[in-house]
């Protein structure tokens, strides 16, 4: 079964210093329709401009994943880590008992498009955690694996049987994903439009997958795609 969730149907807020819409439910917005999928919990797609940031707040019994898509954000946290995250790269926490951070666009003149994902762990009270992956020089028209509860292939371990990977298609491009029994799939266009087994959708758009047993992703424009294989 395919879900389809359009990008204009989603939450949105404008604060001035933040344009951000919200897949799930979020802060301000509510839809007790779209409360999460699975472990998948947030999506938020957030234009921070340039100066502006999310001020130190405290997070716990989350896995935090942001990606970048354009221009770069300044990230500190109660574990010890500062670093400016660019174009084509993950940042990881496991919030776990407690981590407080902050998210700052360093930039004069660039907006940073970001996209800010969270899962619920399979466990609570874990000892927080960070971590980083690059996949700015990734292939195109392959996917990438980016999280999985073992770090598997190089990707980043998590606190949650959520295998999250990344599509650089080209126009053109077919990627193919097989799902096992029972597990689901949520699959967000990032950027760019694309036909997923005969839906299409573009930026912004998602799709929930259950009873499907693969999943035939091609592009039609350059795109990106976040697909989440999920327990």
């Amino acid at each position: 079964m395919l879900t389809t969730r359009k990008a204009n149907e989603r939450g949105h807020a404008s604060h001035g210093w933040l344009d951000t819409y919200h897949t799930f439910s979020f802060a301000d917005y509510y839809d007790p329709q779209w409360m999460g999928f699975s472990s998948l919990r947030v999506i938020n797609d957030d234009l921070v401009m340039p100066g502006m940031g999310f001020g130190t707040h405290p997070h716990r019994d989350m896995e935090i994943i942001t990606y970048i898509l354009s221009g770069s954000l300044e990230h500190k946290d109660s574990m010890g880590n500062g670093r400016v995250i660019k174009k084509g790269e993950v940042q990881y926490m496991a919030a776990g008992t407690g981590v407080q951070h902050s998210e700052f666009n360093p930039s004069r003149d660039e907006a940073v498009h970001l996209l800010q994902i969270w899962i619920l762990p399979d466990a609570k009270g874990v000892k927080p955690r960070y971590a980083e992956k690059s996949l700015a020089n990734a292939e195109s028209g392959k996917l990438h694996l980016v999280t999985s509860k073992t770090g598997r292939d190089g990707s980043i371990a998590i606190h949650q049987d959520a295998d999250l990977w990344l599509g650089k298609l080209n126009a053109g491009d077919r990627v193919t994903h097989t799902l096992a029994p029972e597990r689901n799939a949520w699959i967000h266009v990032a950027e760019g439009d694309v036909t997923i087994n005969g839906e299409t959708l573009t930026g912004g758009d998602a799709l929930a997958v259950s009873d499907e047993s693969a999943l035939e992703i091609s592009a039609t424009t350059p795109a990106q795609v976040l697909l989440f294989d999920l327990d």
